[in-house]
């Protein structure tokens, strides 16, 4: 029995035409219950539109990025061979350091500088980062979708102020309409009542 063989380039090859014409994206649930949808478009592809209440916020790359590996990952910055010597330095200064507040294994509250560490490495790592900040976009978005809702709501209860007015006044007319059919019914009072 022949069983034909497929690289992973074949398929690859097979499947890039059919992932090429997709704008890449992901889809999340915010904890307000919105569906929040990011998408990377690259020249001038038009961003797709959000489907009800749907967020869509789209990040423009260039056209040349289309086909190539993310940012992120084509090089690893963070190796030892890209550290500067300063760095290299401090780390060597550290080498005995113990006691509270070092991130060190040795010594009594050796772990209480690790946290602060970490963050410290977090926040260096996200100021470096050239990656798109989805969170500023939806941000914004939903900040233009407020104020479109604000708007509406405006306009809706100055809406139904007027149909208020209206049906009040409408009432007002029906009940003199008919105190006047009473009196006209029941005729002029006598003049000893």
């Amino acid at each position: 029995m022949f069983r034909p063989i497929l690289t992973l380039a074949a398929v690859l090859g097979m499947a890039a035409p059919a992932l090429a014409a997709q704008p890449s994206g992901t889809q999340i649930t915010a904890p307000g219950g919105e569906r929040v949808n990011m998408v990377i478009i690259f020249g001038d592809d038009a961003c797709p539109q959000g489907k009800g209440d749907e967020i869509t916020v789209c990040a423009r790359k260039a056209e040349s990025e289309r086909y190539r590996i993310p940012e992120p990952f084509r090089e690893n910055t963070g190796g030892p061979k890209n550290e500067s010597w300063n760095n290299k330095v401090i780390a060597y200064e550290r080498v005995g350091a113990t006691g509270a507040q070092s991130c060190s294994p040795v010594g009594a509250g050796g772990q209480t500088g690790c946290v602060s560490q970490f963050i410290k490495n977090a926040y260096a790592e996200r100021k470096q980062s050239s990656d798109v900040q989805f969170s500023k976009m939806i941000e914004a978005e939903r900040e233009k979708r407020l104020g479109k809702i604000d708007s509406e709501a405006a306009r809706t209860q100055s809406d139904v102020e007027d149909e208020e007015k209206a049906y009040f006044a409408r009432k007002q007319k029906q009940a003199e309409a008919e105190a006047k059919a009473k009196a006209a019914q029941h005729g002029p009072p006598a003049p000893g009542q």
